[in-house]
């Protein structure tokens, strides 16, 4: 999400709603593999990292996103390529 999340029980604006879920709509509507993958915090808060792949592309989507996490962790991928 571009935005931090709004604090448990915060009302929010149906602008500051489609805000948040702007950079999800497009991988649903579309029908394109999206996954999001831990990749740090920010203000104690998780941070993921989004990719999306190409329509049938489930299988390069996961061994990168595989790799990610491997690099992050420091390390070997689990996934073949």
């Amino acid at each position: 999400m571009p935005v931090l999340p709004p604090a448990v029980g915060e009302k929010v604006t149906p602008l500051e709603d489609y805000l948040i879920d702007i950079n999800t709509v497009s991988a649903n509507l579309t029908g394109l593999p999206a996954i999001s993958v831990p990749c740090g915090e920010v203000e104690g808060l998780p941070v993921g990292l989004q990719l999306i792949a190409p329509r049938f592309g489930e299988g390069t989507l996961l061994a990168v996103a595989d790799e990610f996490q491997a690099s992050v962790k420091g390390a070997a991928p689990r996934v073949a390529s």
